[in-house]
This record gives structure tokens, C-alpha cells and sequence, in this order.
């Protein structure tokens, strides 16, 4: 199973009065950490979208645990946590300099294409996606 990590330096933009980061900033945390992971099989959002393929969020459960403040850095822990052909399910693990789970959750996506918004098989319309997802799920 692969599993990419991102070391992510909390900017003072992301936190709230109180110093916390605000909870909407964990799901752009999340979109970088995708991102990081999909680079790190080979692939990029780029060639989907040239290819007139978008993949978006369908469903997004997150958990908070622990705070995280401005001038703190986590790491993001992402990997495919479910994938049937069609929908893709990634697991997120966010911890602290303490090795804290601070955060825990899941993203599920779903291909379509770009201009009718119709779904598409991955195993189908892209079969080096289909080939790495099915290699490292967990």
C-alpha cells in the first residue's frame, strides 16, 4: 500500500481568533495531500482534465481530536482507503510534531466527464488510474 505524506506549516491565515486552525482549512489540507498522493503514483489532476475528466467530492467525513495552532507543522498521512472500479475512498491522518493524531477522516471521488457531468468507470476510461489504485489499496 502506497501512502504519501505532506509536512504542512500552519499559516496564520488558516486559524481563527482563538489561534485553532479553523475546521474548513483540514479539508484544503486534504485536497493538497490528494494531490501529493496521486503525484507520487505518476499521475496529475492535469492529464485527467486534458483528457476532459474531472473527479469530484462526493462525500467528506472528518474528525477532529487534538487543536492545531498557528506556527504548529503536521504531517498529512493520505492513501486509497476503498476503490471499487469506480468510486475512490482516501483515508487522511493528520499529527502533530508529537506524533498526535489531531485529525482523521476520508474523501470519496468519483470520475465524470468534464462537460455532461455523466460518471465514468476509472477501470474503463483509465486504466493506469484503475491498475495503481487497485495495487495500493488498502
Amino acid at each position: 500500500m502506497t501512502e504519501s505524506v505532506t509536512e504542512i506549516e500552519v499559516r496564520y491565515a488558516e486559524t481563527d481568533q482563538m489561534g485553532i486552525v479553523h475546521h474548513s482549512n483540514y479539508i484544503v489540507w486534504c485536497e493538497l495531500g490528494r494531490t501529493h498522493f496521486i503525484h507520487k503514483l505518476g499521475f496529475s489532476y492535469e492529464e485527467l482534465e486534458a483528457a476532459g475528466i474531472v473527479s469530484p467530492v462526493i462525500q467528506v467525513d472528518l474528525h477532529y481530536k487534538l487543536p492545531v495552532r498557528y506556527g504548529d507543522t503536521v504531517l498529512l498521512y493520505t492513501w486509497i482507503e476503498k476503490y471499487d472500479g469506480i468510486r475512490v475512498v482516501y483515508g487522511y491522518s493528520i499529527t502533530n510534531g508529537q506524533g498526535e493524531q489531531c485529525a482523521e477522516g476520508t474523501s470519496s471521488h468519483v470520475c465524470v466527464n468534464k462537460t455532461t457531468f455523466r460518471p465514468l468507470s476509472i477501470k474503463k476510461h483509465l486504466p493506469e488510474w484503475h491498475q495503481a489504485y487497485e495495487k495500493n489499496k488498502q
